[in-house]
């Protein structure tokens, strides 16, 4: 029996005579559930012809369970994630990062079996951003519900990134790439994602697991990636970082800042107020705030190597996500506007998976659904006081 199946079968035991915590009502939670997740813990989104599911997805619907203390849900999203994206055993595989409809006349193997006819792994690479949420709420969970086989898994998790998504690059150290293959487009360089190296979550980590040294050193590599890389306070989809000339424009994406970086705003504004790297992080993206209070809305796209913002409007998932920085800023009157913005566009049209998301981490925040604390550990409200409904 793979490790962890034993583990799983484990925590299943235990968990069937654990008292239960209280829970808060999170109606958001409830919504995300019934749009997006099938009954066996799949995150599903409906835009797309392939119905996809990210890992990304299943990361961050883990972190809500946990948020919620849903552990019912929590469980049949890692079962899923383990057994369709990680070919059985997360000790052993990074989950694929993306799962959904093969075309006509496939004949992959991921097709066949467990998953339904014509079902199965689109793309076998792996997404960093999803596998260290993965791993840091592994870790909570252990922690939070007292549960070591969680703990173990995550730490097991942790080291296989570690091993397979990380490098050391010259000048900036120990990194993390956004997947083991396809970010070093030519000697000397690699491709970078700042919005997945949420600063709390290297914190967290750098601080929980046995290879602090080393986890330290990426949380630092982590800290330049997001605040060295918007000249004009906006942050970058993706970035290059050479040897010798250190960040630059990353051509493919035309330096732009859209649907990845709008979370690296999200990250520094909920991030402790002790946290030692959030000075740093709120002051590199103020050209922001300052968009936000003249528009009223935060910009979709942005050149980030002028500063000039394309005309759209971000969505209602952009609002959420700027609101909790607009408050880290002092900006309560910004981030009630945005968040009333968010309620208003949302009772016209239903939200996307993608939008949905940044709704439970944006406004669950503001709400009080959650906080971390200077470790980067995650504080829930069920372990204290509930937020007043409203």
């Amino acid at each position: 029996m793979p490790l962890l199946r034993m583990l799983l079968t484990a925590v299943t035991v235990l968990a069937s005579g654990a008292a239960s915590a209280g829970t808060c009502a999170w109606p958001d939670w409830d919504t995300f559930k019934q749009a997006t997740m099938s009954p066996d813990g799949r995150v599903i989104d409906h835009s797309s012809p392939q119905q996809i599911t990210v890992s990304e997805g299943q990361a961050y619907a883990l972190f809500f369970a946990l948020v919620a203390n849903d552990r019912k849900t929590f469980d049949r999203v890692l079962n899923w994630t383990q057994n369709n994206l990680a070919q059985g055993d997360l000790t052993a595989h990074l989950p694929a990062w993306i799962w959904g409809q093969h075309e006509a006349g496939s004949t992959s193997a991921e097709a066949k079996g467990k998953t339904p006819a014509g079902w199965g792994v689109l793309d076998t690479n792996s997404a960093s951003d999803a596998d260290l949420w993965i791993a840091y709420t592994l870790i909570e969970a252990g922690r939070l519900w007292h549960e070591r086989s969680y703990t173990a898994l995550g730490t097991v998790l942790a080291r296989t990134i570690l091993a397979k998504e990380t490098e050391t690059l010259p000048g900036l150290g120990r990194t993390v790439l956004p997947g083991p293959v396809g970010f070093r487009p030519q000697e000397g360089a690699w491709r970078l994602n700042p919005s997945y190296v949420p600063l709390q979550v290297m914190q967290r980590l750098a601080t929980a697991l046995p290879e602090q040294s080393e986890w330290t050193a990426i949380r630092d590599s982590s800290i330049k990636v997001v605040t060295d890389t918007a000249p004009h306070g906006f942050s970058p989809d993706w970035v290059i970082y050479r040897r010798d000339k250190g960040f630059g424009p990353d051509e493919p994406s035309k330096a732009e800042s859209a649907y990845n970086a709008i979370r690296v705003y999200l990250w520094a504004g909920t991030m402790a107020a002790d946290a030692p790297s959030r000075g740093a992080a709120l002051d590199a993206f103020r050209p922001l705030a300052e968009f936000v209070q003249a528009h009223g809305f935060p910009p979709e796209r942005v050149d980030t190597q002028t500063g000039v913002a394309g005309a759209n409007a971000g969505n209602a998932g952009f609002s959420a996500a700027v609101a909790p920085y607009l408050a880290a800023l002092g900006r309560n009157d910004l981030a009630q506007a945005q968040e009333q913005r968010v309620r208003s566009l949302t009772a016209k049209e239903p939200l996307g998976y993608y939008s949905s998301v940044l709704v439970l981490f944006g406004l669950g925040y503001l709400d009080g659904q959650y906080r971390f604390d200077a470790s980067g550990a995650v504080i829930p409200a069920w372990t204290s006081t509930c937020p007043a409904a409203h």
